[in-house]
């Protein structure tokens, strides 16, 4: 009796990106892959779900990889505890140096202790519709990749699509050769390529060993390679997070995936093969994107949240926290969040960029942060504010705490409404129970934490002549800020 040895797979999520022609549900402090636009999971949580599912026969998945940055590693770790998922390894960006740097982390993690897993690096904020499709293809491009090829999925254009790069390679249900990769063209070389039949969109999702990827690397750009194995080497590591050196990792030249190798194996020696996705994948990568891939009624309007529409087509609506009344409207999308609202044609989605460049010069917070702001013991909400106060909801994750801080121009009174409160106030700690209050004076030493099994909320009211966020002084930090 025989049996086939099964081949190794590592997914890789890619969950760096800030979103921001989603903005403004999108921002860069929760933007769009830690967000749900068609179902109750994230895109991030669906793509690792997506992944996760190849295994079987003669496929065995690793725990997953996962690529991101300092400001959403609790993101990334509360999303994976709602799967039940422990990652190999969340690899922490110092610096963004684009997906080649990234992808060579992937690769010298996975290849710790001499394992050569396949990779399947896969942005985190794509959409699939048919998953089952999607696992036929990743299964067909790891047999291929296993013998030491290298495979990208490319999608047949459904629209002369200038905003993606492409693949030149015959039109098939197969593995075939590709023939080179095209840049993003003009709107007259986009409608050629559709009507040629034999390129597709490159779906920047990359089957490949590790092995594989760092030799390519180490031939066509040997100053990245050497550069983030540099930095590498010198990473640290606290629980899931792993580090690599700032100052060296700030040293490694920015490149893509596609510029620093994809392009360049042509002719090369180097394998290079295409599996056609044929699954309802869209990189949501603006709002007309959203509109595209989200159910929708009889004339055309997609609508998540509250919103009464009256003789309106063809148009996206998504509330969040009040209702929308739209009337006599055609092709045009409205986001509505607590503290901002977008209107927009939905053919000019893509312009919404020039909106987030415009509140960068004003020096405006919207285009950063919601007015409900995670942190890694939970969350707040900026539900009030006016002259010498604010008002604000926060929520403590059970067993969590805030660091042991102060602050030199405010006092707080604190409003317990579910769940129990320690205080830390001076030299005293005090165990507030729901209705119960306290008041903490400018200039003194304190902490909130949550001894319960619940999670604990409390009305927050600031008082004094300066409310900014950075008022806070850290003396002790569970998470590495003080």
């Amino acid at each position: 009796m025989t049996t086939t040895k099964s081949i190794p797979v590592t997914p890789v999520i890619m969950a760096g990106g800030s979103g921001t022609r989603l903005w403004p549900l999108s921002r860069a402090g929760f933007p769009k892959q830690f967000l749900s636009f068609t179902g109750t999971s994230t895109l991030f949580q669906e793509a690792i779900e997506r992944l996760s599912s190849l295994a079987g026969n003669d496929i065995d998945v690793q725990a997953p990889l996962v690529v991101g940055n300092e400001e959403h590693r609790f993101l990334v770790l509360d999303q994976l505890r709602e799967l039940a998922v422990d990652p190999q390894a969340v690899l922490l960006e110092p610096a963004p140096r684009n997906t080649a740097p990234a992808l060579t982390l992937s690769a010298l993690q996975a290849a710790e202790g001499g394992l050569d897993p396949v990779l399947i690096v896969s942005p985190a904020d794509h959409s699939i519709a048919d998953a089952s499709a999607f696992a036929a293809a990743c299964r067909e491009a790891v047999h291929t990749a296993a013998q030491g090829g290298i495979v990208i999925l490319g999608i047949k254009p459904s629209r002369p699509e200038t905003g993606y790069g492409y693949i030149q390679a015959r039109a098939s249900d197969t593995v075939v050769p590709v023939e080179r990769f095209v840049e993003k063209p003009d709107q007259a070389t986009a409608e050629k390529y559709l009507a040629a039949g034999n390129y597709h969109w490159n779906s920047g999702i990359f089957v490949l060993k590790a092995s594989t990827w760092l030799a390519a690397l180490e031939r066509f750009r040997p100053d990245i390679a050497s550069a983030t194995a540099k930095a590498f080497a010198a990473r640290t590591r606290d629980g899931f997070f792993v580090r690599p050196d700032r100052k060296a990792f700030e040293a490694v030249p920015s490149e893509s995936v596609d510029y620093a190798v994809m392009e360049r194996c042509a002719g090369s020696g180097i394998p290079l093969h295409m599996v056609r996705l044929d699954a309802g994948w869209n990189d949501l990568g603006a709002w007309e994107a959203v509109w595209q891939v989200s159910p929708k009624d009889e004339r055309g309007n997609a609508v998540v949240g509250d919103a009464v529409l009256i003789d309106t087509s063809n148009s996206l609506m998504h509330t969040t926290s009040r209702l929308v009344g739209v009337v006599g409207l055609e092709n045009v999308v409205i986001v509505e969040t607590p503290d901002a609202v977008l209107v927009a044609d939905r053919s000019r989605s893509q312009d919404v960029k020039n909106v987030i460049a415009k509140l960068h010069a004003l020096g405006r917070v919207e285009r950063e942060l919601h007015r409900k702001v995670h942190r890694p013991w939970g969350w707040y909400d900026s539900i009030d504010s006016g002259p010498r106060f604010q008002v604000k909801r926060i929520l403590v994750k059970p067993g969590a705490s805030l660091s042991l801080q102060m602050h030199h121009h405010r006092a707080e009174h604190w409003i317990v409404v579910r769940g129990t409160a320690e205080v830390t106030c001076g030299e005293k700690i005090v165990i507030l129970s729901e209705n119960e209050s306290t008041f903490i004076p400018l200039g003194i030493k304190h902490r909130l934490a949550n001894p319960g099994k619940i999670p604990l909320e409390i009305i927050e009211v600031q008082s004094g002549h300066y409310l900014g966020e950075d008022d806070i002084v850290r003396f002790e930090d569970t998470y590495g800020r003080a």
